[in-house]
């Protein structure tokens, strides 16, 4: 008779055991009675009835999810490797058990899929130049369809975009080519620039011989400077005379 009651206890204990549940903070209790959904509980303690009803625990931390490199050919016909990681976190326990089997897994498919699709409808350079505006609409996609299961997608970044060989050699080409370009285009305007200044000085110069005059001494002495060799520099007469104050044409009395 003694065995019996210990029996019992021991029995009631694990049925104790068994009804009493506690969850921290950061994870609920999505409860089903006899099959059917009840309620969602937690966090703390929670009591459930031994054999008819069971919980399923929720965590509603956020997910750091990798997408697994993904083939994906741009719409300029440029095949490129993308993966990305997809931060989500569930915010309506019960969906995310009943609406769909495995959330994790079918958040991992649709942002594989969504990837792809969305990388292909854009050109490499726009993969390249323009990741934010990707990585936002690709996380509206997500979090657009994913409502249903309870989850909130909060943030996508694509991590790497890897090409081929080939492909970083023409990159590299064209870069070249466009630098060389660019400095072309800036010799050109100041070449042009230049061409308006001396037009200008040459207006002014016409205006003031003097200046010309001044010009030419200043030129002289910048010769004399620079080298210590003799230079034998032709004088035009019509420079001088101004200064001698004869006018051209005269001759001597």
């Amino acid at each position: 008779m003694p065995m019996f009651f210990i029996v019992l206890a021991a029995v009631a204990a694990v049925i104790l055991f068994s009804a009493i549940k506690i969850l921290p903070e950061y994870e609920r209790g999505v409860v089903f009675t006899l099959g059917r959904f009840t309620g969602v509980k937690g966090p703390g303690l929670i009591l459930l009835i031994p054999f008819v009803q069971r919980m399923i625990k929720v965590d509603l931390r956020v997910v750091v999810m990798d997408v697994p490199t993904q083939d994906v050919i741009s719409r300029d016909n440029v095949s490129v490797q993308v993966n990305a990681v997809v931060y989500f976190r569930v915010v309506e326990a019960d969906k995310a058990i009943i609406e769909v089997e495995r959330y994790y897994d079918a958040v991992s498919q649709l942002a594989q899929t969504t990837l792809r699709s969305v990388l292909g409808q854009h050109e490499l350079d726009d993969m390249l130049a323009e990741r934010e505006k990707l990585n936002a609409d690709i996380q509206q996609i997500l979090d657009r369809h994913s409502d249903a299961w309870g989850i909130k997608v909060a943030n996508v970044e694509i991590k790497h975009v890897d090409l081929d060989e080939s492909m970083i050699r023409a990159i590299a080409r064209q870069a070249e080519a466009e630098r060389s370009r660019r400095a072309k285009v800036i010799h050109a305007e100041g070449e042009m620039q230049a061409a308006e200044n001396l037009q200008v000085a040459a207006r002014t110069l016409a205006a003031e011989p003097q200046a010309i005059q001044l010009r030419y001494l200043q030129t002289l002495i910048d010769i004399a400077g620079e080298h210590n060799s003799t230079i034998v520099f032709p004088l035009p007469m019509d420079l001088i005379e101004p200064l001698l104050g004869r006018k051209p044409g005269s001759g001597d009395r």
